[in-house]
């Protein structure tokens, strides 16, 4: 039974709507689950039905979200059971519409897996209301659907307290002292949030990451007067957010008072709401928690506890283009689609180091193409691997392959509307091709040369992409990387053939240490890429770096953190030649943890885009060695 919840334009005018003519068929994130095109378009602006349903019985999970959109002669017919449905079914048909057509099709969607969302955390960096917005805004116009805000932290507690303003005094915080978010602008958040359909999720980390707690108020949570006053800040959560869950932190923590998660998760449910938790945190046993949100490798699904993966889902360790491939092809927890115990996935971005500009902390992140992979990967299901199998390297032929490659393809289209205005620093890279050498042995001499690097090439393997992992940060055993079993003490050239059309001038992203957002590793020393001797040479002339701006040297690890990174910075200018031109990158590498480096990256980045570094350049890369 139908319940006809929206007006229906007149008819009259329809005649003029509907048109034979061809449209192309658009650029769809996330992919339905059904799509069928019946030919011909008809004007934006057609006549619509909205029906409320009780069912959609093709939707065999998450009929909540589920949705079923008809574009016919007719004009616009929308079913839904839920309003969530009828905004699910409306970004759909915002994507459909090109240049005022909409072209006539069948579909029926649901999501794989009900949570798909995205964290920042605000407590270490606090970042601005409009940017929080604007992320609600973009996200949620591609079906991301849970927004985790992270807002207590040992730099500072960010929620404003009427009953404890002593928190939000500039004396209690060790990073931008007085920012914090009103709780007039928490409801502002809240009620935008709602209005498209996110489910906003306020974090106060307790006992844990509460250091700017025990300085503003001199005693710490796991005290009785700690307990008194978490439960009056709960009383002020409770009234500024609207949802139904609140996390409680309870990660990286040693308890010595054991009954303070009880009391806590006691008068959340007491008050109607429900507690969310890290894991690894407090070992809860079924039916204690309402949900866990798994971090690290050792974060384990428990049974009776809805679950979200979140495990190797950091984007604060993320670079430009290898990591989004991982992201993309693997399957969340292993699982292919949802369940009552995997809900679904979190992206999380941590502000452990202080990064001063705001637009930095997102393109340096990789958020907005990263959490839209996750948005497609999630609502789709699915996936080819757990990280571990290819990891962050592209198969050379296979589903996987072209499936990224298509939702590299669909999320681009959007660079000129939807992500127009974001700080995005990610361009295609299904283009670039490497021919990387065979791995040499060095002895624990980096500067040691070998015959790429005297014009006489040996070939390994030719690989895809503009970011290539020899060893990912976390280990082959978590994350595989173009070796499965790298070695220490090496060094491999990789080689790319590219073709210009003309000469001209193109922007160079390139580095070979992509630093993670949450180490303090020192900046490399001036005139060097890194700490390892890696060298770059373009038609046989040496690219030397940047000027590097910030803290250089092994002692010096003061914040905030400068332009190592490449999306930290404008895009160098080099100038190709017209026809071919050789880009030779020299990595070698000692031990995986170093003084200067706790985390080795054996790595490059290396991507021609335009001058203002928003698209990839205008070339072809070879797909040989030769020209």
């Amino acid at each position: 039974m139908k319940k006809i919840i929206g007006p229906v334009k007149t008819l009259l005018a329809a005649v003029l709507l509907v048109s034979c003519a061809k449209v192309q068929e658009p650029a769809l994130l996330p992919l339905p689950k059904q799509v069928e095109y019946t030919g011909g378009s008809i004007r934006a602006g057609a006549p619509e039905t909205l029906s409320i349903v009780e069912s959609i019985p093709e939707a065999v999970l998450n009929e909540n979200e589920a949705y079923r959109l008809t574009i016919d002669k007719a004009g616009v017919q929308i079913e839904a059971v839920t309003e969530h449905g009828v905004w699910n079914a409306r970004q759909t048909l915002r994507q459909l519409t090109q240049k005022g057509r909409i072209p006539c099709c069948r579909i029926v969607d649901w999501p794989s897996f009900r949570v798909r969302g995205w964290m920042m955390d605000v407590g270490r960096t606090y970042v601005s209301l409009e940017e929080l917005k604007r992320e609600v805004e973009v996200f949620s116009q591609f079906k991301a659907n849970v927004f985790h805000l992270h807002l207590t932290e040992n730099e500072a507690w960010r929620l404003e307290s009427k009953r404890y303003p002593q928190l939000n005094a500039p004396e209690s915080m060790l990073r931008q002292p007085g920012k914090y978010y009103t709780q007039d602008e928490m409801r502002e958040l809240d009620a935008y949030c709602r209005e498209r359909g996110v489910t906003l999720i306020p974090e106060l980390d307790m006992p844990g990451h509460s250091s700017a707690f025990d300085r503003a108020l001199g005693f710490g949570m796991q005290t009785p007067e700690g307990k008194a006053v978490l439960k009056e800040l709960l009383d002020e959560v409770f009234d500024t957010f609207s949802e139904t869950y609140i996390h409680i932190g309870t990660d990286e923590v040693a308890f010595s008072d054991t009954w303070l998660i009880q009391e806590m998760v006691a008068y959340i449910r007491a008050h109607g709401r429900k507690a969310l938790s890290w894991n690894p945190g407090w070992p809860y046993r079924a039916g204690e928690i309402d949900g866990l949100q798994l971090w690290s490798s050792r974060g384990e699904a428990k049974v009776g506890i809805p679950a979200v993966d979140c495990r190797l889902h950091y984007v604060n360790h993320f670079d430009l283009f290898g990591d989004i491939i991982g992201l993309h092809t693997s399957t969340i927890y292993g699982q292919t689609e949802g369940s009552d115990g995997i809900a679904g996935s979190i992206l999380a971005l941590w502000n452990d180091r202080y990064l001063t500009n705001e637009e930095n902390i997102l393109k340096e992140n990789n958020l907005y193409a990263s959490v839209l992979a996750l948005a497609d990967r999630a609502w789709r299901g699915g996936g080819y691997q757990y990280f571990d199998d290819f990891g962050t390297v592209l198969p050379d032929e296979g589903p996987a392959r072209e499936d990224f490659l298509d939702f590299e393809k669909r999320m681009l289209a959007y660079r000129g509307t939807a992500l127009r205005d974001v700080p995005m620093a990610y361009v295609a890279q299904g283009q670039a091709r490497w021919v990387i050498s065979p791995a040499y042995p060095n002895g624990g001499d980096l500067e040691k040369v070998f015959p790429p690097e005297e014009g006489a090439w040996e070939t390994d393997r030719v690989v895809t992409g503009s970011g290539i992992y020899f060893r990912h940060v976390w280990g082959p055993e978590e994350v595989a990387g173009y070796y499965r079993d790298p070695q220490p003490d090496h060094t491999v050239y990789a080689r790319a053939i590219v073709r210009s059309p003309r000469r001209q001038t193109v922007g160079l992203l390139f580095e070979t240490q992509d630093y993670s957002r949450s180490e303090r590793d020192p900046m490399p020393p001036q005139g060097a890429w890194d700490f390892r001797h890696s060298r770059l040479w373009l038609n046989g002339a040496e690219i030397l770096p940047p000027e590097w701006v910030g803290n250089t040297g092994r002692a010096d690890r003061q914040e905030p953190f400068g332009n190592a990174n490449c999306t930290g910075r404008a895009p160098l200018q080099v100038t190709l030649d017209k026809g071919w031109n050789e880009i030779l990158i020299k990595l070698p590498v000692g031990a995986f943890s170093t003084p200067e480096y706790r985390l080795v990256k054996w790595m490059f980045t290396c991507a021609l885009t335009t001058p203002d570094g928003r698209a990839a350049a205008e070339v072809e890369y070879s797909k040989t060695p030769d020209r």
